[in-house]
Parts: structure tokens; C-alpha cells; sequence
């Protein structure tokens, strides 16, 4: 019996392996049609307003806000930087606001593949497609993948939809200020909005701005170029 269940197990384990990489591997040349998040704003009777747009149509100071922001050291980890993550550990552990240590390329993984929630067992898929995603995708389609599917206010997702929600234009073209605060609502977008910001989100947003020049000036994007 226990020999059974383990073949069983180990076939279910290599059909979930095999179908994970496809999975990967087709969206390393393709958009992704849907995440779950979308898929959930649409089943709660909301609707989901999104449009892709390949990096090198985003202007460049949105992915530096978003280094800034979510994670300085994008372009020199491999999916996991394991200083933040102690950092918030120690953070919370102190009390006060929760921080995450969450890095871009987790983020994306956990938007792309899986839903929000979940504890622990999401957390172990999500460390898993952050490895694949890093392997097979590289920074660049991830950068790419995360500036499209980030909720950027209530039903709204990608960096495209943000622009022209907040500031009736394309992402094309952003000023420092404008990426800053896009990136500012990045974290609690159901809560927050990048036009006519007050408290917190201004505050932030008008910092990330500030931290754009810095961004470009230390190289902390050359993986994207």
C-alpha cells in the first residue's frame, strides 16, 4: 500500500514538474491571458482593466521606481535576497507596520502562477516558480512580466493601465514623479492611488521619485539594459 501511494505520489510530483516548466516556458515568449488575482476581481463582479506592454515600450524610470521601491537589489540576487528578508523579519518581530522581504521576482512569480494568500504551502510554490522564472526568464522578462500583471489600483493591472488611469497616458513616457508614484500604490493597490495621493502614498512616491536618479546613477538596473 505504502509502495503504491509512493509510486503515485512520485508521478503526480513529476507531471507537476513537467507542466510547471512547460508552463514557464511558454510564458517566457508569450503575455499571460489571466492571473488568478484577475480571475478573483471577476468572480467578486469586478472588472479587470489590463493592456501589455513590452519593456522597451515602458519607459525606463518605472522599472527603476520599481527597484526602488520593491526591491534595490533586483539586478544582483537570484530570486531571494535573503538580507531583506531578515531585515523585515526583524522588523516585525519589533512590532509596528508589517513589512514584507518579498523580492520582484517572487512577486512575480506569486502574480503570475498563484493567488494571493494562502500562508506557508503558497509560499513554497512560490519560492519554486521564482526559481524556475530566474532560471528560464532571466531579469529582463521578469522585470517585463512584473510591470504587466501588478495590480495598480482596483482592477486595474500593469504599469500601461496605471498610466492612463492616473494620468491619461501611456507608460511610454513617465515622468520621475509619475513612476514613483505608481510604484508607491504597488503595495496595497486596493488602498491606495497614484493621482491626488495624500498622506503616506505622496510621501513615498515623492521619495521613489528622488531614488530614480539614484537608481540609474548606481547601475542597480544595468540588468535590464
Amino acid at each position: 500500500m505504502i509502495a503504491r501511494v509512493l509510486r503515485v505520489g512520485g508521478k503526480v510530483a513529476l507531471w507537476f514538474v513537467a507542466l510547471s516548466v512547460l508552463w514557464v516556458v511558454i510564458l517566457r515568449f508569450v503575455p499571460t491571458p489571466f492571473t488568478f488575482t484577475m480571475l478573483g476581481d471577476l468572480l467578486s463582479g469586478g472588472s479587470v482593466t489590463k493592456e501589455w506592454r513590452p519593456l522597451n515600450r515602458i519607459d525606463p524610470n518605472m522599472a527603476r521606481a520599481a527597484i526602488a521601491g520593491e526591491d534595490a537589489r533586483f539586478c544582483s540576487h537570484h530570486g531571494f535576497d535573503f538580507r531583506a528578508i531578515a531585515g523585515a523579519a526583524y522588523r516585525n518581530a519589533e512590532g509596528g507596520r508589517i513589512r514584507g522581504g518579498s523580492t520582484i521576482s517572487q512577486q512575480t512569480a506569486k502574480n503570475v502562477f498563484l493567488f494571493q494568500g494562502g500562508g506557508y504551502l503558497r509560499k513554497a510554490f512560490e519560492a519554486y516558480f521564482t526559481v524556475l522564472i530566474e532560471t528560464i526568464w532571466g531579469k529582463r522578462r521578469i522585470m517585463e512580466m512584473y510591470l504587466n500583471v501588478a495590480e495598480t489600483g482596483i482592477g486595474t493591472y500593469g504599469v500601461e493601465a496605471g498610466a492612463l488611469r492616473y494620468f491619461h497616458h501611456s507608460a511610454a513616457h513617465l515622468t520621475p514623479l509619475e513612476a514613483g508614484r505608481i510604484a508607491a500604490v504597488l503595495p496595497l493597490p486596493k488602498k491606495r492611488a497614484a493621482i491626488d495621493p495624500s498622506g503616506f502614498v505622496r510621501r513615498h512616491g515623492n521619495a521613489l521619485a528622488r531614488y530614480v536618479g539614484v537608481v540609474q546613477r548606481n547601475g542597480l538596473d544595468s540588468c535590464l539594459k
